[in-house]
């Protein structure tokens, strides 16, 4: 008998996990609001994740790409987004690979660091000699901060085992904590000058080096969190790339994969309706033609959702969608087709000025942040960068817009201006908190993560996490949510 009740009892066990794990019926109809490579990629995951039979409807008030985006001049295209991609960013090179795109290599050029008055720092032709004009400076600065982002690049790259093996998080602490412990957490909190002095590097290296390349990627300066320092000077390592074309083909092209329906219309408001025992999303958008609404099973929100950014609405929900604190950092992009006045930075003679990428520390005196020469996203085997007395096509990243007097300052005449004032990312001194992901049983956030760092690969992981978290708890398979000790319990299923 007590065999016999046993195995009933394991019996019974087994048919309960089955029952746990068996799939639900599919929702028929999915919304993902935002057409960016957050967007985009979520559309594309969502679509493995739930199959062909459900129906995805994408929502972009604007183009396709979002803060992926082009302008062109004299016939060419020019990146003023996203413009970069580590090579360690796998989902990145996996949609390069599935879209049939290429990837675009950069053409070599020297960068230097100028602090309103002279240059702190020059690249040379000769990779030696520059690591010792760093060392000479800096003294082991570099060596300590390259330590310092690997190994944080280390644990972070566990994310693509996690996801490959179909697990999720339902907040950005619980990734985090899993990916790296509480020294992620504390890396969100703590700036990244504090996290750099106790690593023993100089606060002449961070006041040049280390915030020249976070003005130039966040238009901010040192004092923001470490783990999006740490993001952002991954993103002056060797090896990276774009797309060919232009890193904004990634969305259009995942979009068409997944054969989403896109509405280009701006979403107004979001609302929980009851059909008997089923609960429904109403979407409700307009453009500048007609207004609209559809019901959705579950709607994934792929765009800012602070006040500065959208005008969505919701109602119906408990507990209620409220503002999220906390500011977008404003970007003005200038794409100047010109000559560009070396004398401003100490070279006379044009013909001698060797840098392609200019930075800059803090000083009240600069009004910008960075000046580069840029190539289009079509590059022949022909190429050539202009020579410096040539008139080229400069990309200026500054806080406000550039007047005529700056303009006059930096080039000596020029064919044209193109400017976009981007909300590029978040304000990192401002961070109040991390946005959840999930907002309703089946609404889900996807740009919480950026308030931990904003880069292309970091919306891409959000939005696989999103889709898997959908999956997950569509399906009641909360065994694969929020699990601990993931690393060990990974090494076991293999």
């Amino acid at each position: 008998m007590a065999v016999s009740a046993g195995l009933t009892l394991t019996l019974l066990i087994s048919i309960a996990v089955t029952i746990c794990h068996q799939e639900e019926a599919p929702p028929k109809k999915i919304a993902v609001v935002g057409a960016g490579i957050g967007g985009s990629s979520a559309t594309y995951f969502l679509r493995r994740e739930f199959g062909h039979n459900v129906k995805i409807d994408v929502y972009e008030k604007g183009t396709i790409g979002g803060r992926l985006a082009t302008v062109t001049v004299n016939g060419q295209q020019y990146e003023i987004g996203g413009s970069v991609i580590h090579p360690l960013n796998l989902h990145m090179q996996d949609f390069v690979k599935q879209l049939g795109l290429k990837q675009r290599k950069g053409i070599p050029e020297k960068l230097a660091i100028f602090n309103g008055e002279q240059f702190v720092f020059e690249e040379t032709d000769w990779y030696l000699q520059d690591l010792f004009k760093m060392w000479w400076r800096y003294g082991f600065g570099l060596l300590r901060l390259q330590m310092w982002v690997e190994e944080i690049l280390e644990k972070f790259m566990r994310i693509y085992k996690y996801q490959a093996h179909g697990y999720a998080f339902s907040t950005v602490e619980e990734m985090l904590q899993s990916l790296g412990g509480d020294r992620f957490i504390n890396m969100t909190r703590r700036s990244v000058t504090e996290t750099l002095q106790e690593l023993g590097v100089s606060q002449r290296f961070i006041d040049e080096i280390v915030t020249a390349v976070m003005r130039v990627n966040y238009g901010q300066s040192a004092t923001i969190p470490a783990f999006v320092g740490a993001v952002s000077m991954a993103g002056i390592q060797a090896g990276l790339w774009a797309v060919e074309g232009g890193n904004k083909l990634v969305c259009s092209r995942l979009l068409d994969a997944t054969k989403a329906h896109v509405t280009h219309a701006t979403v107004t408001s979001i609302s929980l309706h009851h059909s008997g025992d089923k609960s429904l999303y109403q979407v409700k958008y307009e453009n500048e033609e007609e207004g609209g609404y559809d019901f959705y099973d579950i709607v994934v929100i792929a765009t800012p959702l602070h006040r500065e950014t959208t005008n969505i609405t919701f109602s119906g929900l408990t507990p209620p969608v409220t503002d999220f604190p906390g500011h977008y950092q404003h970007m003005i992009v200038s794409v100047v087709h010109g000559y560009l006045n070396s004398s401003y930075f100490g070279f006379p003679d044009p013909k001698l000025f060797p840098f392609a990428a200019i930075l800059t520390t803090e000083n009240p005196k600069l009004f910008m942040f960075s000046t580069a020469s840029i190539c289009p996203v079509n590059i022949t085997s022909n190429y050539r960068r202009k020579q410096p007395q040539e008139a080229a096509v400069w990309k200026v990243f500054s806080p406000s817009p550039l007047t005529k007097e700056q303009l006059k300052t930096l080039f000596l005449s020029y064919y044209s201006v193109q400017v976009t004032d981007w909300l590029a990312y978040p304000q990192y001194v401002s961070v109040k908190g991390i946005p959840p992901i999930i907002l309703h049983d089946n609404l889900y956030y996807l740009n919480g993560m950026e308030w931990t760092a904003s880069a292309m690969e970091i919306c891409t992981i959000a939005a696989k996490n999103v889709a898997l978290l959908a999956y997950n708890r569509w399906n009641q398979q909360l065994d694969k949510i929020d699990q601990k000790d993931l690393v060990h319990k990974i090494k076991t299923e293999l």
